[in-house]
């Protein structure tokens, strides 16, 4: 099995559809038609079915799928790993939350970024359960997310605890309305946790991409919401906005970088898990 023809499969089955995979790859549908034929002749089986207007995976493009995101990713790794060797440019590809990335992320690039001189990194912000689905599927070589995550293939290691606070604006009274990121992210499950436990109201939902755009909303009387104590501390409305301490059970939600666990620990791995000490202590604040 040729590198292209498994690429070209992937495409085909994360997209649905041959044109569509086409315009990702940067071909026409005629090379596509044909990798995807050439494969299915060597292995001896039908990969797709027609379903409406698209492909679907069959049984055995199912199971190809699987092997092909590793080996495309084992791929990829080892030319990070020859580059790195080599003393050339290199890319990794990283996941962190959006609280991760608007605090702790960039210091830590940039002591990544003084082991490496020539690593290209490249940042995907997203919620804790698209990270570990981007890790799972081999999009990310790895992940700052919110703990614990619990999966037998995914390796973690601890790296802060954050301490969730609830934050309300300073000069008028909230709405009944929690506004908060959308679904996947753990600071969400805890605030509909707090809502349901220790509030009697019924409250309404907002949801919104960036953190500065919950918090800009809090400070104008939107709502409330619970957020890490330092991001809170750190943002431009700060001066607008009250912070109130929450029950340890919501309160404290600690941070893990993972892994794939059939993913090699390649040596930028290692570089990036010494330049975790660049990060502050945040065990008892947050």
């Amino acid at each position: 099995m040729e590198i292209i023809a498994l690429k070209t499969f992937e495409k085909v089955a994360k997209e649905g559809g041959i044109l569509a995979a086409a315009k990702q790859l940067n071909t026409v549908q005629s090379n596509v038609t044909t990798r995807i034929q050439r494969l299915e002749e060597e292995l001896g089986t039908q990969l797709f079915s027609r379903k409406g207007r698209g492909l679907e995976l069959t049984g055995p493009g199912r199971v190809l799928l699987e092997y092909a995101e590793q080996i495309l990713q084992l791929e990829r790794q080892a030319g990070v790993a020859v580059r790195l060797a080599g003393k050339g440019a290199a890319e990794i590809k990283i996941g962190a939350m959006e609280t991760f990335t608007a605090t702790h992320l960039p210091p830590l690039l940039g002591a990544l970024r003084e082991c490496c001189p020539k690593l290209k990194p490249q940042v995907m912000a997203a919620t804790t359960a698209e990270l570990v689905r981007a890790v799972l599927d081999h999009h990310v070589d790895c992940a700052f997310v919110a703990g614990p995550i619990n999966h037998p293939d995914l390796m973690s290691m601890d790296v802060l605890n954050q301490e969730l606070v609830l934050v309300q604006p300073k000069h008028v009274t909230p709405a009944d309305n929690l506004v908060l990121f959308r679904e996947g992210c753990v600071y969400r499950s805890k605030a509909l946790l707090w809502a349901r436990d220790y509030r009697d109201s019924r409250y309404g939902l907002s949801e919104l991409g960036t953190l500065e755009g919950i918090l800009g909303c809090v400070a104008q009387g939107l709502g409330v919401t619970l957020m890490p104590r330092n991001v809170v501390e750190l943002s431009v409305y700060r001066e607008q906005l009250t912070l109130e301490v929450l029950p340890d059970e919501l309160a404290m939600v600690p941070t893990v970088l993972i892994r794939h666990r059939s993913t090699p620990r390649l040596k930028v791995i290692e570089s990036l898990l010494t330049s975790l000490r660049w990060l502050p202590d945040q065990a008892a604040t947050g």
